[in-house]
């Protein structure tokens, strides 16, 4: 089992894997906001952010996957990527549920040297105040799901990590 997770995670297709899931959920999200009419607020924002950072990482490493290096640098970064999206996704729910009070304005408080927002307004603008997702399928809210997916992702990027250390600490060991 072990060396199979080595191998996925020193494969092409692991990061072809994190590109699709990058994509598929900006996709969802630009369907929501332009076939459903829910717009975006400025958590929705920061997870899409988070998303293209996802797409940047795995598009890096499947041209230089080989490479030991940049695969266990786009591993930290994966993980660091899954973390922060773990975050925003809570908020998003906490909002949604009333157990976070976050401040959610209509400024997406991006920097003015990353104005995603101005440079890219049909996917990166904050429409409206933060207070609730659209549902998705079975009454599952599109917050809970993020919050299911980015724990799952997290967890990928540790076992991903962790992998090579216990492989190693077992080779060692015999």
């Amino acid at each position: 089992m072990l060396n199979k997770i080595l191998n996925l995670s020193q494969s092409r297709y692991y990061w072809i894997a994190w590109l699709l899931l990058g994509l598929t959920l900006e996709a969802m999200a630009l369907f929501y906001q332009y076939v459903l009419d829910y717009f975006p607020c400025v958590l929705c924002i920061h997870v899409r952010v988070w998303v293209l950072a996802v797409i940047t990482v795995a598009i890096g490493a499947i041209f230089a996957y080989k490479n030991t290096f940049v695969r266990l640098s786009s591993q930290l970064l994966m993980l660091l990527i899954s973390g922060g999206l773990l975050e925003r996704s809570y908020q998003l729910l906490g909002t949604e549920r009333g157990f976070v009070f976050a401040e959610c304005n209509m400024e997406s408080g991006l920097p003015g040297w990353f104005a995603l927002d101005q440079w890219f307004p049909a996917v990166f603008k904050v429409w409206e105040a933060c207070g609730y997702t659209p549902e998705l399928l079975f009454g599952i809210t599109m917050a809970e799901a993020l919050i299911v997916l980015t724990s799952l992702m997290l967890l990928i990027s540790i076992i991903v990590i962790v992998a090579p250390l216990v492989n190693r600490l077992i080779h060692k060991a015999v």
